[in-house]
């Protein structure tokens, strides 16, 4: 006699499937709350040269006139981290009117010099939280078949994975995050942008050569002899 009862339905795969979503569901909420931890905690700044009370303390170096003389008189300008983040600190409060809304208070912008790129770290407190946001940016120089050369910001720091078509743009908080997320918080550094668009025309849109080294900005007025294309390499 079958022990079977009649009344009782065949198993069926169903039962498998709502496992492997609930299990989805529960890798996808503990990604997502690792995201959210890593975004609330502001990155350690400690490493940039001239950050914080050192800013004080650094060399008072203007830097638009340091451009403006290196463009005059032909001659090559080395800028450190030091250099940068003093004069940031020194000029941000009188050109930051209008930066970020009422509720959000900008602490300071740095600058951080790595090899081929340059991080641009804000500092941020959002209804008292301190927040930090990042951009990588590199540097694109190219000649025109009329030998006009010209130069641009890359928005992004290299390949997020290697062997991903994929690059990084930037960190919010401690997450480093894809290039396309820096769409959301464009709008700050195209205002800080703005904010020192005649240091930026002069560094950017006057400079014949342009490499970034670890701790160092290296700008040349001189017309180089080859101009290389890809971003970020020297020449």
């Amino acid at each position: 006699m079958s022990d079977k009862n009649p009344d009782t339905p065949p198993k069926s795969g169903g039962g498998c499937i709502s496992l492997l979503m609930k299990l989805f569901m529960l890798i996808f909420l503990v990604g997502l709350g690792a995201a959210v931890f890593y975004i609330s905690q502001p990155q350690d700044l400690t490493d940039i040269g001239g950050y914080g009370p050192a800013a004080a303390l650094a060399q008072r170096r203007d830097i638009k006139t340091t451009l403006q003389s290196s463009l005059d008189r032909g001659f090559e300008v080395i800028l450190s981290e030091e250099d940068i983040n003093g004069y940031l600190s020194r000029t941000l409060a009188s050109r930051q009117s209008g930066l970020l809304g009422s509720n959000v208070t900008l602490d300071g912008a740095w600058v951080r010099l790595e090899e081929g790129r340059v991080e641009i770290v804000l500092e941020r407190r959002i209804f008292g939280h301190p927040l930090t946001i990042s951009s990588y940016v590199q540097i694109s120089q190219s000649v025109s078949p009329t030998g006009t050369a010209s130069t641009e910001g890359v928005l992004h720091g290299g390949p997020y994975l290697k062997g991903i078509p994929l690059n990084r743009g930037g960190r919010f908080g401690q997450l480093v995050v894809p290039q396309g997320f820096l769409h959301l918080v464009l709008p700050a550094f195209s205002k800080l942008a703005d904010a020192y668009k005649p240091e930026v025309d002069l560094a950017l849109g006057r400079m014949a050569r342009i490499r970034i080294e670890k701790d160092k900005l290296i700008l040349d007025p001189r017309e180089p002899g080859d101009l290389m294309t890809t971003p970020g390499s020297p020449f």
